[in-house]
């Protein structure tokens, strides 16, 4: 394929914003162009009222090698420590930020990942609120070869996914993970086969876009509050939360249908 095709491809399917990384020949490593690119589909999902999903998925024998060393990249290695800091936060294509975006937006975000997923691949991974495996898929890290860490969200969003014992086998022992032992590690959420997986991960979707957008949204929002908060604290979220949802007229007609089905009196 030339390195003229754009590096993102995008369509929409059914109310799911499907983007497809297109770096085939390149192991759909991570340009300038594809992130920029993703950064806008992010924010087209984030402001359409019609989309309801994004799926993330790739084309070839890798589904990401990680950020493009060698196409694009910057030149000049910052030479301070606070430099590299700044440009963790604020450069490498914008990884971080856009990453930090896919977490707090109120929409449900997909990877559905069919082969390796290594490096910022797998930070991006991360980062999305469900990862579907094909059981050719693996994963790693392998900053570790290089003396350095996965620091866009490789090793904190890692260890709150995985934990510490499991953050160790990937970030410190720099050891690879099938798709059966990512399922093991609380990784991924389900290993499909790979005849069909395509299919699979947007029938996933589909189902998806059949729920409540406000719940899912508030759910988001609710379970990431709740990560990072002691036990007390997280039923508060959980009763804020419900108290504004159960106000919904969404919710109100439901629950009427429901009540009505079972012959059963209309909710106050």
């Amino acid at each position: 394929m030339s390195e003229d095709a754009p590096h993102l491809l995008s369509e929409v399917i059914d109310g799911v914003l499907v983007v497809t990384l297109n770096r085939p020949e390149k192991l759909n490593a991570l340009s300038a162009q594809t992130l920029a690119l993703f950064d806008e589909a992010v924010a087209r999902l984030r402001d359409d009222p019609n989309l309801r999903v994004l799926l993330i998925r790739a084309r070839g024998r890798y589904f990401c090698s990680g950020a493009d060393l060698r196409s694009g990249a910057p030149s000049a290695q910052p030479r301070s420590a606070g430099a590299i800091r700044e440009n963790h936060r604020t450069g490498l294509f914008g990884m971080q930020r856009i990453y930090d975006e896919m977490e707090h937006i109120e929409k449900p975000i997909v990877c559905a990942i069919h082969a390796p997923c290594v490096g910022g691949g797998l930070e991006m991974a991360l980062s999305c609120d469900f990862r579907l495996a094909a059981q050719s898929a693996e994963f790693a890290f392998p900053e570790g070869i290089f003396g350095v860490l996965p620091a866009s969200n490789g090793v904190s969003r890692l260890t709150r996914i995985c934990g510490p014992h499991w953050a160790r086998w990937l970030v410190m022992a720099n050891r690879k993970a099938d798709a059966d032992k990512a399922h093991v590690m609380g990784l991924v959420h389900d290993v499909l086969p790979d005849e069909g997986f395509e299919d699979a991960a947007l029938d996933f979707c589909r189902h998806l876009t059949k729920n409540s957008a406000e719940q899912m949204g508030a759910a988001k929002i609710a379970i990431e509050m709740a990560a990072e908060v002691g036990r007390d604290t997280a039923r508060q979220v959980e009763r804020l939360t419900n108290s504004a949802l159960m106000l919904n007229p969404d919710y109100l007609a439901r629950i009427e249908a429901y009540l009505a089905k079972l012959g059963g009196k209309k909710a106050d």
